[in-house]
C-alpha cells in the first residue's frame, strides 16, 4: 500500500526508475518515450548530464540559503540572463519554485505597483475562459478552467472572464481571423467599461493556451489588440508562459512572435527541464522603479525562493538551449511534427482540430467532423487515450472540457527539443494505435 496521496487515490502508477533522453523507464525496463514532456516540462529530456553536473557542483558548494540574508551566484546568472533574453522592457526576475507560485507572485506585485502609485481602487483582473494559470487560491482565481475551479469556487477572489481567443470554434462563419479578433478586443474593452478602467490591476492570458484548452495560439494581431487597450488604459499585461514559454514555441519567450512585451512574463516548466522545482517572474523596469521609489520592497515571499541549487540547474538548462540551438530545432522539427501529424490524422473522422506552434501541439477530438459536435463526457475518451498511450510506451496529455469544461477532448503534445525524426514517427504511430484502441472501446461501450 502507497502511501502517498496521488492524483487518482488508489491507482496503481509504474515506477520511473531511469531516463534516457526522450524516454522515461520503468522499474520493469518498460520505455515510454515522453511525447508531452510530462506536462511540457522536460524540454531536455530525462537524461542531460550537464545539468545534472551543474546541480551536482552547486550542492557540493552550497545548496541552500536564505533569500533575507545572502544572494548567490547562480541566482544572480539566472536573472541577467532572463533579463537579456526576455523582451523589451522586462529586466528584473523574481525567482519561486513553480508556475503556480509565479503566477501567485506576479497578481500580489501588479496590486503592490498600483497601491506604491497611487491607485489603491485597483482591485480587480481580467482573465480568459477556459485557461489555467496554477492551482494556487490567487492563480486559480484568474483561470477559467472550471473543472479545477469548482470544488475552490467559495475561496476565489472574484475575477471577470472574457471569451478566450478559440477560432476552431469561437470564429463566426462570415468572420475572417482580423474581425474575430476585433470582436474579442471590443468584448475586452465593453468589461473594462463596465467595471471602470480605474479599478482594474491587469489582464491575465497565456500567449499560447496550454492544457486547458490544447496548444490553442490566437489570430494574428489579437495580442496586438490587447496591448493598446491596456496601454490606453494603464492596465498591466501579464501574460503566463508557463507552458508556452523558454522555447517551447520556437522563440525564447512566445509573445516574441506576437510582437508585443507584457508588463509581466511568468515562466516554469522549460525553465528548469524538471531538474528541480523552478519558477520566475519577469517584471518591467517601470513595476520594479515604482517599487524602489516607494516602500524598496516586494511584499511577498517564500521559503525557498531563488533557491541555489535550483538556479544552478536552470542556468545550465538554458545554456544548454543556447549552446545546442535548440530554439532553431524546435523551429525546424515543430513543422514536422505538425506534418506528421497531418498526413496520419488529417482525415481521421474524428479529429476536428490540428493545431499549435513549434513543439506545442494538440488534436481536438470531435464526435462529428462536420457539426464539431464533441463526445459524451460520460465516455472520458481522454483517459482511455492516455492509458492506452502508456500501455504503447507513449506518455502524452490529453484534456476533458475543452469547450466549457465539462465537453470535449484534446490530446496535447510537448516533445522535448531533443527529440529526432525517427522518434516524431513513433510518437504518431503510438498516438495512432492508442487512438484507434479508444475509438474501439467507446464504439463498443456503445
Amino acid at each position: 500500500m502507497s502511501h502517498i496521496i496521488h492524483r487518482v487515490l488508489g491507482a496503481t502508477y509504474p515506477r520511473a526508475v531511469a531516463g534516457d533522453g526522450a524516454y522515461i523507464i520503468d522499474a520493469d525496463g518498460k520505455r515510454y518515450l515522453d511525447a508531452s514532456g510530462g506536462a511540457a516540462v522536460s524540454c531536455l529530456g530525462h537524461s542531460e548530464r550537464r545539468v545534472t553536473e551543474a546541480i551536482k557542483a552547486q550542492l557540493d558548494a552550497i545548496p541552500y540559503s536564505h533569500t533575507s540574508f545572502f544572494t548567490s551566484a547562480p541566482a544572480e546568472e539566472l536573472a541577467a540572463l532572463l533579463a537579456e533574453q526576455a523582451p523589451p522592457g522586462l529586466d528584473h526576475v523574481f525567482l519561486v519554485s513553480g508556475g503556480s507560485e509565479a503566477m501567485e507572485a506576479a497578481l500580489k506585485l501588479a496590486r503592490q505597483y498600483f497601491v506604491e502609485k497611487g491607485e489603491p481602487d485597483r482591485r480587480r483582473f481580467i482573465a480568459r475562459r477556459q485557461s489555467f494559470h496554477g492551482n494556487t487560491l490567487g492563480a486559480l482565481a484568474v483561470g477559467g478552467n472550471l473543472a479545477r475551479r469548482a470544488l475552490y469556487d467559495p475561496l476565489l477572489i472574484d475575477v471577470e472572464h472574457v471569451s478566450p481567443c478559440y477560432a476552431y470554434r469561437d470564429k463566426a462563419a462570415d468572420e475572417d481571423d482580423e474581425a474575430y479578433g476585433a470582436r474579442l478586443a471590443a468584448e475586452l474593452q465593453a468589461t473594462i467599461d463596465r467595471h471602470g478602467a480605474e479599478t482594474i490591476i491587469a489582464f491575465v492570458a497565456e500567449t499560447v493556451v496550454g492544457a486547458t484548452l490544447g496548444a490553442v495560439p490566437a489570430v494574428p494581431n489579437y495580442f496586438r489588440r490587447i496591448r493598446e487597450i491596456c496601454d490606453r488604459h494603464g492596465i498591466l499585461l501579464i501574460l503566463d508562459e508557463v507552458m508556452c514559454g523558454m522555447g517551447r514555441t520556437g522563440t525564447m519567450f512566445a509573445c516574441e512572435q506576437e510582437g508585443i512585451s507584457p508588463d509581466i512574463a511568468v515562466v516554469a516548466k522549460g525553465l528548469g527541464a524538471g531538474y528541480q522545482p523552478i519558477g520566475a517572474l519577469i517584471a518591467s523596469r517601470a513595476i520594479y522603479a515604482t517599487l524602489a521609489a516607494g516602500s524598496g520592497g516586494f511584499q511577498h515571499g517564500h521559503t525557498y525562493l531563488g533557491h541555489a541549487a535550483a538556479c544552478a540547474g536552470a542556468l545550465a538548462v538554458q545554456k544548454v538551449i543556447a549552446e545546442d540551438g535548440l530554439l532553431a530545432r524546435v523551429g525546424d522539427l515543430g513543422p514536422k511534427l505538425m506534418a506528421r501529424l497531418h498526413d496520419r490524422f488529417g482525415q481521421q473522422p474524428h479529429v476536428g482540430d490540428i493545431r499549435g506552434r513549434g513543439l506545442f501541439l494538440a488534436l481536438e477530438l470531435v464526435e462529428d467532423r462536420e457539426t464539431k459536435q464533441p463526445f459524451d463526457p460520460a465516455l472520458k475518451l481522454n483517459a482511455r487515450i492516455k492509458a492506452n498511450a502508456m500501455a504503447e510506451g507513449l506518455m502524452c496529455y490529453p484534456m476533458g472540457g475543452t469547450i466549457d469544461g465539462r465537453r470535449g477532448d484534446h490530446v496535447l503534445l510537448a516533445p522535448p527539443y531533443i527529440v529526432t525524426e525517427p522518434q516524431l514517427d513513433e510518437l504518431v504511430e503510438k498516438l495512432d494505435r492508442a487512438l484507434a484502441r479508444s475509438l474501439a472501446e467507446i464504439s463498443i461501450a456503445a
